[in-house]
């Protein structure tokens, strides 16, 4: 963190940081990019059926209230004014789906998480109605038809939440992504709140033209979403309305960003090439195409990457993307309890040093780039009766390594020239063991800047660098240097080579679990999950936890 003392600390700028497992705001010195100081509260997720992960929206925005207010506490007792902050950013984990009363303010359903697989009936529902010579989803948003994507999750509530059905009809029901319910809870809600997103996370909704970039009556008659219902289109980078409450009551809120662009513009990835891996709750590397939009070859999406101001171009970008990173160290906590912390996971790995041929695939819901494949579940195999928690806990990491892996391949191959290195953010990159696999499975050198709260920091930047707060500059010779940590490959090329092989035929097995109904969604047309074999082999790994040795397991 920035010294505090200097008493030449110029205008701040804070960072509403909304992720899937938690909400932080961050505070960033505007002329050095120094964080002076944060906080941070955990969230719950909930899993009514298997298959769905749900959130409160309300518990996310007392959870960004919460952060607000007690970060600007840890500022006054370090003796920095509050004051000096001069505009607020937001980052938000993207695509999951909100919907709330517009009069009375309240959710009208849980936040329905970008992770939910609950929609694959509606997806393979839909998908035949594309003509096999015409994608035109794709065509307009860059994205293919999935369960990820916030419109099937819209029109999944639409159809099936009775009090969601009735605003609509009674003209009460706003949408949006978690960008949108902030930012229209805190400038006011139901007493004047600016229902508003973003070109970024407007791009995630499957409902926006990214090459006209205004919500597309094609793909919303598509779906069956009323147009009434969707949130006005803006920059990333101006004034949307000012805070109605709190310690930072009347403070512009001026940048928005989906998390992933965010870490794109922390990283100051803005030329074309450049790129950047993002380890949180998923994993997602992200190439600047500049303002040319590129389609993939190779599984890849094409997003939107950022527009900094309502007069600047449009710049866009190849995304692969990784649904299970972070989440993998949360379910050996939450789901085995083998750790009691996601910290203790690197020093479980250190004891291994190895996985001793254990293979973990986490495809809780499914798996994303490059594969696109909703029907694989999570698997564990390679067991014997040598295996331990620690092989676990490192074959989780491996894990993560391996599919950034995958899908870097499948960049190298849709951009033509392979990176030289990868550039990492992300919670996740202070488990040094981690960016070690990672650089020895890439076999290209990981590099990690000091400051690891790039997402957050992206958001700050757009903000202060909004018409009308204009505290941060964006131009190339005006930005802080970074210092980089950098990890080298520590392994020859021809072992990681055999080890992402046998990675590659373990993905093959994960395939093809979710054939059919389970039973407690049995005659809903709309769920398509089922117990994979995967469940099974955990469930007898939970019985033998505590045993030093876990059996074999066919």
């Amino acid at each position: 963190m920035a010294d505090v003392n200097d008493e030449f600390l110029g205008p701040l700028v804070g960072a509403v940081d909304q992720g899937t497992s938690s909400t932080r705001f961050l505070v960033f010195n505007s002329k050095t990019a120094e964080l002076l100081s944060h906080h941070q509260v955990e969230l719950k997720q909930q899993f009514p059926k298997e298959g769905w992960v749900e959130q409160d929206p309300d518990e996310i925005l007392q959870s960004v209230y919460e952060c607000i207010e007690r970060t600007c506490e840890k500022l006054t007792e370090l003796n920095i004014d509050i004051s000096a902050i001069k505009a607020i950013g937001v980052s938000n984990q993207r695509e999951t789906t909100v919907v709330w009363d517009k009069y009375t303010g309240e959710p009208l359903y849980n936040a329905v998480v970008w992770l939910d697989l609950r929609t694959q009936g509606t997806v393979e529902t839909l998908s035949k109605r594309i003509p096999g010579n015409n994608n035109f989803v794709k065509s307009k948003t860059g994205l293919p038809l999935s369960t990820y994507f916030s419109a099937v999750k819209l029109h999944w509530i639409l159809e099936n939440v009775r009090d969601v059905k009735q605003a609509v009809e009674e003209e009460r029901a706003l949408f949006g992504t978690i960008d949108s319910w902030l930012i229209w809870s805190l400038t006011g809600g139901p007493n004047g709140g600016v229902h508003c997103t973003d070109v970024t996370n407007a791009s995630r909704t499957m409902l926006f033209n990214i090459h006209s970039l205004e919500w597309d009556i094609e793909l919303c008659e598509f779906f069956e979403i009323p147009m009434t219902i969707l949130p006005n289109i803006r920059s990333s980078s101006e004034i949307y309305g000012l805070m109605k409450a709190g310690a930072l009551e009347g403070v512009p809120l001026s940048g928005c960003l989906g998390d992933q662009s965010a870490a794109l513009v922390g990283q100051m990835c803005f030329q074309d090439g450049q790129a950047k891996n993002t380890y949180g709750t998923g994993c997602f590397l992200l190439c600047n195409t500049g303002q040319k939009c590129v389609f993939s070859d190779h599984g890849l999406l094409t997003t939107v990457a950022y527009k900094l101001g309502r007069d600047k171009p449009v710049c866009y970008a190849l995304e692969g993307s990784v649904a299970i990173a972070g989440a993998v160290v949360r379910w050996l906590r939450d789901n085995l309890g083998i750790i009691e912390s996601s910290e203790e996971i690197e020093n479980l790995a250190k004891e291994a040093g190895t996985s001793y041929g254990c293979y973990f695939v986490p495809a809780f819901s499914g798996l994303y780039a490059p594969y696109w494949e909703p029907s694989a579940r999570g698997i564990i195999c390679g067991l014997t009766q040598f295996t331990n928690k620690q092989h676990i806990a490192f074959a989780a990491l491996e894990a993560v390594c391996f599919q950034t892996r995958e899908i870097l391949d499948a960049m190298n191959k849709d951009c033509g020239i392979p990176l030289s290195h990868l550039q990492v953010d992300g919670g996740m990159t202070n488990n040094k063991i981690l960016m070690q696999l990672q650089a020895d499975i890439l076999c290209i050198p990981v590099v990690k800047p000091s400051m690891p709260e790039t997402t957050a920091l992206g958001a700050a930047m757009a903000a202060g660098a909004a018409e009308g707060v204009g505290v941060w500059s964006l131009e190339p010779e005006d930005l802080s240097a970074v210092t980089m940590e950098r990890f080298e490959p520590q392994i020859n090329e021809e072992e990681s080579e055999i080890r992402y092989a046998t990675w590659k035929k373990a993905v093959q097995k994960s395939m093809g679990w979710a054939t059919g109904e389970s039973p407690a969604n049995a005659g809903d047309p709309n769920i398509f999950c089922s117990v994979p074999l995967g469940f099974f082999i955990v469930t007898s790994m939970v019985m033998l936890i505590g045993a030093r040795y876990i059996s074999g397991i066919p």
